[in-house]
């Protein structure tokens, strides 16, 4: 004897195809003057309060959000100008370069000017591993941006992301400063 079941579903399961990532978008507030909070957010995946601190000056400074270790987020910027040399400013790259490099970096569009964007897990930076450098003109002045991320939320592009929040860092340093990136 053989018994042989059959069943016919009562409606048709389709698949649908993953939602793409929300884009990296540039509004107000901003964290740390230069990256949008609620871009932040979505790249991060960071719920909590984002009270900031800032040490430094408009030419050579650091910002971060929340104040807790490791930082979520730390913002570095350098700026050419008295007391700090062009030539400083090619060191500090130059010495990132290197170290992105050998960890599989990966090179900044040349619209964003001369950087990387790298994850470095399993090094001295672990603690902030997302990591994106760019080297600008800003009105003939040579500008220094680092982001530093302790994560980035799951199911994101953390280079592609990195590289947005960069683009926007420096839109937004141009109207801060009153110069336009690139020139």
């Amino acid at each position: 004897m053989l018994l042989v079941a059959a069943c016919t579903p009562e409606n048709d399961t389709v698949s649908s195809p993953a939602l793409a990532p929300q884009p990296v978008m540039d509004s107000a507030p901003y964290i740390c003057k230069l990256i949008p909070e609620q871009a932040f957010r979505l790249v991060s995946g960071v719920t909590g309060p984002l009270a900031e601190k800032t040490d430094g000056s408009q030419n050579d400074g650091d910002c971060w959000a929340p104040d807790t270790t490791p930082r979520p987020l730390e913002v570095r910027w350098m700026q050419e100008g008295d007391g700090m040399p062009r030539e400083q400013l090619d060191f500090v790259l130059e010495d990132r370069r290197q170290v992105y490099s050998r960890r599989g970096g990966v090179t900044l569009p040349t619209d964003l000017g001369d950087g990387l964007a790298a994850y470095l897990p399993n090094s001295p930076f672990a603690d902030q591993p997302y990591r994106v450098v760019a080297k600008f003109r800003c009105d003939g002045k040579e500008q220094l941006v680092t982001i530093y991320l302790a994560r980035i939320a799951k199911g994101r592009d953390a280079i592609k992301d990195m590289t947005e929040l960069m683009r926007i860092a420096q839109k937004r340093y141009g109207e801060l400063y009153d110069c336009t990136p690139g020139t």
